[in-house]
């Protein structure tokens, strides 16, 4: 998955149109948000754990629609590239932000300068995915980890935890970052789903959390 490069000639300049209005009016304004980072923010932003399931070429787009989901699953063979150098433009979808902090400073600066093929092995040991399975196994491998999620994780919690990782991986030090998780862990070991978390644990049962999402997120979140 990727930009389709035979759209774009030398007659329509590049990766884009001679000229967009709408697009010159944004950027005059300085409001023009190119349309990956769109996608990326919009998951950036979820409270509900993303699962992607890839299979075949992720090049481009195709890769950084990618980063900001929870769990990547790759079928063998799968490959990845971050071509933007390649092609003369640069980095999209806040990819520059997110595979750093996925696989690390300098394998980001490797794949996003090289704009190299990155085999699905290389990916599986650098982070960038979860895990391999064969293609015929990759979507019930998907489902599987969906299906766990939707019954064994409480789904205020998986909001928490996601947007606390997110959310403040900008802190400057881990202090920050304890002073809200005390709070947290104060009101959540507090609440009807810790209750519902240990009496289904000790009942040997499936759990069935009560609290609601975005309803039962607590209002004093820095992020809003």
């Amino acid at each position: 998955m990727g930009a389709d490069l035979a759209e774009f000639g030398d007659d329509k300049g590049g990766f884009g149109k001679a000229s967009d209005p709408d697009a010159d009016a944004q950027m005059a304004a300085g409001t023009y948000q190119e349309p990956a980072g769109l996608v990326t923010s919009v998951l950036y932003r979820l409270n509900k754990p993303v699962i992607a399931a890839v299979r075949g070429a992720a090049a481009g787009v195709g890769a950084t629609m990618l980063l900001p989901v929870d769990f990547r699953l790759a079928a063998d063979g799968t490959k990845f590239t971050f071509p933007f150098t390649r092609r003369g433009i640069v980095p999209e979808g806040a990819s520059s932000w997110f595979l750093p902090r996925l696989v690390g400073m300098g394998k980001a600066l490797d794949w996003l300068i090289s704009g190299r093929l990155i085999t699905a092995d290389e990916a599986l040991s650098s982070g960038l995915v979860n895990s391999l399975h064969a293609a015929e196994n990759l979507m019930e491998a998907a489902h599987d980890l969906a299906r766990e999620l939707v019954t064994d994780v409480a789904p205020i919690s998986a909001a928490l935890t996601r947007q606390l990782v997110y959310r403040m991986a900008w802190a400057a030090t881990p202090e920050q970052m304890h002073k809200l998780e005390s709070r947290l862990v104060y009101d959540t070991v507090r609440g009807a789903d810790a209750v519902e978390g240990v009496r289904s644990f000790f009942e040997r049962r499936t759990p069935e959390f009560p609290t609601r999402v975005p309803e039962g997120l607590p209002d004093y979140l820095p992020w809003g």
